[in-house]
């Protein structure tokens, strides 16, 4: 049995396709774990969902802030980009049981057996796991209820970007959707950058910190697994790897073995146009 962790699909099913039938995957024996962003920009989104959905127990994933923005847009809360190629999910058959199996993905997963804990962005320093659990149950209870449009309506928004123990309400739940799907930098005292998406390093981030390198109280204890930072291309640190590598821009699809540390690329399928 071998556990598989992949980066953000954003719509490549060919490529996950590919990387899947390379290591030999088997539903009955593997397990996949998906890093979050099943659907957006990329060509397949619609084959995308329904892949993961029919592998059950099989795989895991957690929800991406391209998941939360299709959901939505499925209940009529903001307009779908034609880049977004998600028209085909909206149309489809069976999209009402694609978006409610969806919105009962968890923001934060814990493998069993496996010191990992996966989340699509990561988990802010100031959070020790059990805050974190915390603050992501209470955010996929409100989701997996009758109150989950209201929740799609108001989670939009930069603020709170700082944590407090105090926040609560609504102020907590967007501070926590934020953290666990949208998070990349971190200013000096710890706020949220929401709007940097640059490698660190880069012209404009020297007051920046990425969010696995700002000072953490305490270690979690667990390797935290997370995706949406395509241009890092892949990073690994003590504690930390990211496995974004940008497949939906014209790069890699990144899936690791977890039990031997082995790393596999798929890289873009991109159709080639024949003038007619």
């Amino acid at each position: 049995m071998a556990t598989y962790l992949v980066g953000d699909i954003q719509g490549c099913y060919r490529e996950l396709c590919a990387l899947l039938a390379h290591v030999g995957f088997s539903e009955k024996e593997d397990e996949l774990w998906l890093a979050g962003d099943l659907v957006a920009r990329g060509p397949d989104s619609l084959s995308t969902l329904r892949l993961v959905k029919s592998l059950g127990k099989a795989a895991t994933t957690v929800l991406g802030n391209h998941d939360l923005h299709l959901l939505a847009i499925a209940e009529g809360i903001g307009k779908a980009k034609p880049k977004d190629g998600i028209d085909p999910i909206l149309q489809a058959t069976d999209r009402d049981a694609l978006l409610d199996w969806l919105r009962h993905q968890p923001l934060l997963a814990e493998h069993p057996h496996h010191p990992i804990v996966m989340a699509h962005a990561g988990i802010p320093p100031q959070w020790p796991l059990e805050d974190a659990r915390l603050c992501a149950r209470d955010v996929e209870a409100l989701l997996q209820s009758e109150q989950y449009p209201w929740l799609l309506k108001e989670m939009y928004g930069n603020k709170p970007d700082q944590w407090h123990p105090e926040l609560t309400g609504l102020d907590r739940m967007r501070f926590t959707i934020n953290a666990l799907t949208r998070m990349r930098f971190l200013h000096p005292d710890g706020r949220l950058d929401m709007h940097c998406k640059l490698p660190p390093g880069e012209p404009g981030t020297e007051h920046l910190t990425p969010w696995f390198q700002y000072p953490r109280p305490a270690p979690l204890g667990k390797t935290v697994i997370f995706g949406h930072w395509a241009s890092l291309m892949g990073v690994e640190e003590t504690g930390f790897i990211g496995l974004d590598t940008g497949c939906v821009w014209g790069n890699q699809l990144t899936m690791l073995r977890w039990e031997d540390q082995q790393r596999f690329e798929q890289d873009r399928i991109i159709p080639i146009k024949v003038s007619k």
